[in-house]
Formats: C-alpha cells, structure tokens, sequence
C-alpha cells in the first residue's frame, strides 16, 4: 500500500512533544512535520531519532490474512471467528501502546474470559513482585532532579537503555538543591561488569555473579552497626562495602535505580525485595528511594491500567466472574510453554522477542492476531495482521513515564490507519454481534 507525501501541506513544528520509546518519556522533543511525514526530530536520543523517522518510510496494508491484502472488516470478521472458537485465549503486549488502547484491550480479555498480560511478566515482573510483598519508598524524577546528591545505578546501564536519563534526572541536571548537577552529586554504580554507565561513575563496585543479594544483606548489616562475623564473599572488599554504607547515611537525598541486571539475576523478586528493605533502612537515616528502570515506552501504563481495571498489573486471568493474579501460571510465557492457550492476541509483536525461545516457537504454531506501528512487523507471520496508527504522532493518548506520571500525547498529522483501541473496539463489537 502507497501513500502520497502531501507536499502542498505547509511544513509544522510541534514543541514540548513527549517521547514513546523508553520509560524516560522525555517530554521537550520537537517535531518538524512537512505533509504527512516527520522530517526533523530534535533534542531526541540515539534510540528515538531514527525510531520517529522511520514511522512513514513505508505504508503496509491496514489488514492482512495469511499475508495478503485484506479489508479491515474482513480482518475484524476472522479476528472474531478466531477469538470465538478459542477456549483460552491470550492477550499480551501492551508496552507500545497508550491508555485507550490498553483500556480497550482490558475490555476485550473481560469478554472474551481471557488471560491478559503485559512485557512485565518477562522484565520487572519480579521487582512487582518485591513491592507487593514489601512495599516501596519511592518519589518522582523530578524529586531525584531537584534534590539527590547520591545516585546509585544497580544492575542497569542506562547510558545505553535511557540515553537521556542523566541529561534530564538524575546525573546532569541542575536542580534546586543541587545547583551545580554533575558537581553536586555522587554516581555509584554496582554490577558484575564494566560499562558505558560505570566509565561515568565516581565509585564502581564490580560484584560476583549473582551476589546481589550478598552484598545487599552485608549493606544492611553495616548500615545498622552489625559488624558481619565473617568476610562476605561478593568480589567486593569489607572496606570499600563499609564506604558505600557510609555514603549512603551521610547523603542528603539518595535513590537508587535498578534494573533487569538485578530484577532477574538468581531469584530476582528476593534480590529486590532485599533492595527495598536497604532502602527502608536507609530512611531511618536520611531520606533514600529506589526506583526501577522500565524499559519500553508504556509499559508502566500497561500495569497502571491493569491494576487499575482488574486490580493486578499483568498475568491476569479473567475466565471467571473476578479477576484472578499469578505470576508464572498466567503469564505469557508460561501459558506458552506448557501450551495452555489456543490463540494469541498480540497488540505490539516487538514484546514477543523478550519471551524465552520455547515460548516464542509455540507462538509461531498458534493463530495469532497481531497489532503493529507502520515501521515495525512481526518476524513470523500471524494469520491475522493489522496496521495501527501511533499513538503521540497520528494519535492523542496518555502514557506513563517510569516513575507512574501520566503525561499526554497529542496528535500531529493524520495516519490512514485506525488507532489500537478502534480495532479492538470493533473485534468487541462483532464478538458481541456474533453471541446476541
């Protein structure tokens, strides 16, 4: 399918426009739009500028079944008889979608009976887990910007997964009571290799493999003035252990950020869930957050709206008359696995490449219905296949930036394609038709 550049249409600039792409959300980009094509893309990271630009290099067919040209309605009738003839099926993705659309997915699993799930079963999952049992101290980036002078970076880099989060929160910025951003504050990075974020770090502790937990424990035995009767084996000195507690008592405003590096090494809920009681501790002190490093764009939106709807952030199975919540026996992954579900509804199909290899060639096997931006597909063919705007470009939506602030996303040009929510609004309203 071809599209015509309009390029009678005046060239537009749109300022203070929010970014999809990674959970910083960055909302100070600033769009040049000449027609119906995105031809500057300014202040945007590595990850972002040639994300947005690509969005109109190519026009696929707004529908297809089997891999050929469909209408939509014909694709919204097989999407219906598949779902119809499917005794549990799955609805998973979510984290490149915005609000209305994850709404609309909801909707659809609350009908259908169906299990839902979002790409933080394979990613934070664990760390949800940690909170749910322990809780969290937790604040804003915008507090982190204006007030911490002691940041720790956990089994992340974000250098190369956020590549303006120290530009715009945590290490750079000038705040209010650091003034003087890099030069006020003290970076600390603690993982099992170098990296691009720990060549930036004033002190970089190089942990053993899956020695997290360790060194947390060993941190919170010195922050309470427990010396530990015996070396801890973690790759890390007593002594420079025994600085870092130190600096932590001592700092003004702390946070840590953690992320996959520590959320699924060994038994990751355990390794965070220890995380968050450092961090309780340390308030005994000073004041101290964690925070988590989400990677995709919405997926904090995902859980929120979950949570929110069912009163779970993912693995949600909604077969009976109320929502019922567990990680492992209705996530995505494992319903794959031990071949549990009879159709896959993905809204998103780059969420698919996080699932284990086991999980990925089930899903192959299985009729699936796939929702996918213009510049992204699928690397199997789904039988049923639909091209979807984007939201915060042809689209207005919310989303969620890591830290749960919802920030807005308007619309920018129009797009010959309908928005998530209009196809699963209509898979609804036909599987409706087809039960009356």
């Amino acid at each position: 399918m071809t599209y015509p550049v309009n390029a009678s249409s005046p060239s537009k600039t749109f300022s203070d426009v929010a970014c999809t792409v990674c959970g910083c959300v960055c909302d100070d980009l600033e769009f040049v739009v000449e027609g119906d094509r995105i031809t500057e893309v300014r202040r945007a990271c590595d990850l972002a500028e040639p994300w947005y630009l690509a969005i109109n290099d190519c026009y696929p067919d707004a529908a297809q079944i089997d891999g050929r040209t469909s209408t939509f309605a014909d694709a919204i009738s097989e999407s219906v008889r598949l779902l119809s003839d499917s005794h549990n099926p799955l609805i998973y993705g979510l984290s490149r979608s915005s609000t209305p659309g994850q709404r609309a997915a909801v909707r659809l699993a609350e009908q259908l009976g169906a299990n839902i799930d979002t790409t933080a079963s394979v990613c934070h999952g664990p760390s949800i887990m940690a909170i749910q049992q322990v809780g969290e101290a937790t604040c804003s980036l915008g507090e982190v910007r204006h007030r911490a002078d002691l940041v720790v970076f956990w089994g992340a880099n974000p250098v190369e997964s956020h590549p303006r989060h120290f530009e715009r929160y945590s290490v750079d910025a000038v705040g209010q009571f650091v003034p003087r951003g890099r030069a006020d504050r003290t970076i600390v990075v603690i993982d099992t290799k170098a990296t691009a974020t720990s060549e930036q770090a004033d002190l970089f502790l190089q942990i053993d493999t899956e020695q997290d937990l360790e060194v947390i424990w060993t941190l919170r035995q010195l922050i309470r003035g427990d010396e530990p009767s015996c070396t801890p084996k973690t790759g890390i000195p007593l002594e420079r252990l025994r600085d870092l507690a130190a600096r932590m008592t001592r700092c003004t405003f702390g946070v840590v950020f953690f992320g996959l590096g520590l959320a699924q090494r060994g038994l990751g809920h355990l390794n965070v869930e220890a995380l968050l009681r450092l961090v309780a501790d340390l308030n005994s002190h000073t004041r101290f957050s964690a925070r988590r490093l989400r990677l995709p764009g919405d997926v904090t939106g995902a859980d929120s709206v979950l949570c929110w709807q069912t009163g779970f952030p993912f693995g949600v199975n909604l077969a009976r008359p109320y929502p019922r919540y567990n990680p492992g026996e209705f996530t995505a992954d494992g319903l794959l696995i031990r071949d549990e579900v009879d159709c896959c509804l993905i809204v998103g199909s780059e969420s698919t490449q996080m699932l284990s290899p086991q999980a990925q060639a089930r899903l192959k096997q299985l009729p699936t219905i796939v929702l996918d931006y213009p510049h992204v597909s699928p690397a199997w063919q789904p039988h049923v296949h639909f091209t979807t705007a984007v939201y915060g470009v042809h689209a207005p939506g919310t989303v969620y930036r890591m830290d749960e602030i919802p920030i807005g996303l308007h619309s920018m040009m129009d797009s010959p394609y309908n928005t998530d929510e209009e196809v699963l609004e209509a898979i609804r309203d036909g599987l409706q038709r087809n039960s009356g």
